[in-house]
């Protein structure tokens, strides 16, 4: 079951937001890919395997993981406007590892780690709407009978790596490591490769909309596992990132009618 969980849910994920981006376009891919879906069966493991007070120090520890996910982002949006996808995503997970190691020293409590969190979404999103341009006119030829299979295949290989790793470490690194870019990776270099940075640039602008719902999903978890217990504390995470989510998008629909080409930032993610 745990199994299933890793190689399915990931990969169902990715191939779900690529046909959702080739309908609704590059920043709904973007968004749904961030929903926590690897992250979320890895705190639930967590919890299963060695108890709700180790499962809350993951939860807080990935708060602060989505400042390694906004770095990522940022890196590979300006990264890739130049380079090629390999180059670009070997850039990308440096940064994020390396803002991995520098995280796992701190010490906070949920309501710090997530107003680092705040703080780096928005951020982010101004390093990433400095370069959006907005939708570009370019031909993209059909996709090969591999692109969905090779992202979902990847993306479940990913998920087998990082989990493998996390599974031997405790709580705080476990936790930094849940919010791995691992369909983010996927996605976007996907994107780059076929459709141009461009179109890749939006993508990434979607992920870190969606960043506020993962942030969401996680600060929930934090505080209410120990308290309320795994059905109680997961149901209500998962309602509060659907909730976000869905408001976000909307704020974003109404502003994107407002303001043609325009990038959107969720209002619970900083100001613009």
């Amino acid at each position: 079951m745990i199994l299933l969980l890793k190689v399915v849910l990931a990969p169902l994920l990715v191939v779900g937001s690529s046909l959702a981006g080739r309908r609704w376009g590059d920043r709904v891919a973007g968004t749904l890919v961030a929903f926590p879906i690897v992250a979320g069966p890895i705190l639930l493991i967590s919890c299963w395997e060695h108890g709700v007070r180790f499962g809350a120090r993951a939860a807080t520890a990935s708060l602060l993981g989505l400042v390694s996910l906004a770095v990522f982002a940022v890196v590979f949006a300006h990264a890739g406007r130049r380079r090629r996808w390999p180059t670009t995503l070997a850039l990308a997970w440096a940064a994020s590892l390396l803002a991995d190691v520098a995280l796992v020293p701190l010490s906070v409590g949920p309501g710090v780690a997530a107003l680092l969190v705040l703080v780096s979404i928005g951020l982010a999103y101004r390093l990433i709407a400095a370069i959006d341009d907005g939708p570009t006119e370019r031909t993209v030829a059909a996709p090969p009978w591999w692109d969905l299979p090779g992202r979902a295949l990847a993306t479940g290989a990913l998920v087998l790596l990082v989990t493998g790793i996390a599974a031997q470490v405790g709580p705080v690194v476990t936790g930094i490591l849940a919010p791995f870019p691992i369909a983010t990776s996927v996605v976007a270099a996907f994107v780059l490769a076929r459709q141009g940075p461009a179109a890749m640039v939006r993508t990434l602008a979607g992920v870190i909309r969606g960043l506020v719902g993962f942030a969401a999903f996680c600060l929930v978890l934090a505080v209410l596992l120990v308290p309320v217990g795994v059905p109680g504390a997961f149901g209500a995470a998962v309602a509060a990132v659907l909730v976000v989510q869905a408001g976000g998008a909307g704020w974003a629909g109404r502003r994107n009618r407002a303001h043609p080409g325009r990038s959107a930032m969720p209002s619970t993610g900083g100001a613009r």
